[in-house]
């Protein structure tokens, strides 16, 4: 062998490392890997080169642009709570009771006033200071057994606020200089609207611890958020906006929520359309949605540019039984679950 060759593989042997070489730590031997490389670059196939070169313009297949809007209404109140939620925080009203006892009444109510009265006929009545616990005495010998029956109404939040507004309404017409009439404490609107009654799904008074989306209806039949294609020099977000204008109205106040999309859906056409003036093969649509928030206002159809049918403002679960199931879930994870 040439002392050429050898100093080539000396070369190589300090620029790689054998795995057997002692001086190679047993880390380095496990993940030491030979790799073969090429001395020279593979010389271009003539019949490539010949093939590559044609006199034909090629026309690359395309999708239609599409800007969506995901047009949402926010919750308007808290979202009810658990079982559980309502067991815990009655509990922590009874154990307040007890642990507020070492404040003696005498300190609020000077002893023998009217003030005083009106208390210990209160405790008589309820056994506790609070009306909204239940009969709960906390003095008793039995005071530690504050917490709450399975089943117990008292739990509720709807008959807490009703025994509040009745022990307002007795304070209030016990101190009354007209007792020839009752007053009347005004009682909180209920969390279930008339709309909900109804199932009313046009309305955005339903549903208000929920996020509500608006869904249009095709002249085809089909529901989908409203959505159109992007024109000659427009942006995402200037479509969105042209969008809710030609489908809902501009009977709504929106804000289009940032400059980028939250979603998209991409629909494959079961064969590619071809555009005669271009020549191009359309394969489908691509859209994408941009995030908005209507402020107020009501969508309205009648004056619309797309041909749409109908519409509805839906939660997350209440979109899915309306769209195709392709379409719902290249959706529903930009959806909130509240």
């Amino acid at each position: 062998m040439s002392s050429g060759s050898n100093g080539a593989r000396r070369i190589a042997s300090v620029l790689r490392p054998s795995i057997a070489d002692p001086k190679v730590c047993r880390s380095c031997q496990e993940t030491l890997v030979r790799r073969n490389y090429a001395s020279a670059a593979a010389k271009p196939s003539s019949e490539f080169s010949s093939a590559a070169t044609t006199t034909f313009p090629v026309v690359k297949p395309v999708y239609t642009i599409n800007a969506g809007v995901a047009l949402s209404r926010p919750p308007q109140i808290t979202r009810d709570l658990s079982q559980f939620e309502k067991a815990y925080y009655f509990y922590q009203k009874r154990l307040n009771e007890r642990l507020a006892l070492p404040f003696t009444k005498y300190f609020y109510f000077k002893r023998g006033t009217p003030a005083d009265e009106d208390w210990k006929r209160k405790i008589r009545e309820r056994q506790t200071p609070a009306r909204d616990i239940g009969k709960y005495n906390a003095y008793s010998k039995d005071a530690w057994n504050d917490e709450l029956l399975v089943g117990a109404v008292e739990s509720e939040p709807d008959h807490q606020v009703e025994m509040l507004v009745q022990d307002a309404e007795a304070t209030v017409n016990a101190t009354s200089q007209d007792t020839s009439k009752k007053e009347e404490i005004p009682r909180p609107f209920s969390r279930v609207t008339e709309a909900d009654e109804k199932n009313d799904q046009r309305s955005l008074n339903r549903a208000l611890q929920r996020t509500l989306y608006l869904l249009v209806q095709t002249k085809e039949g089909y529901w989908k958020l409203p959505s159109s294609e992007v024109e000659q020099e427009e942006t995402l977000r200037l479509a969105a906006e042209r969008t809710l204008a030609q489908s809902a109205g501009v009977n709504m106040n929106t804000w289009i929520v940032g400059f980028h999309p939250v979603g998209h859906h991409v629909y494959n056409f079961k064969s590619p359309r071809v555009d005669k003036a271009s020549g191009a093969e359309h394969l489908g649509e691509k859209t994408f949605f941009m995030k908005a928030r209507i402020m107020a206002g009501q969508a309205d159809l009648s004056a619309n540019t797309q041909n749409l049918q109908d519409f509805k403002w839906l939660t997350k679960e209440e979109i899915a039984p309306f769209v195709l199931p392709q379409y719902y879930s290249n959706i529903k994870n930009m959806l909130a679950e509240r």
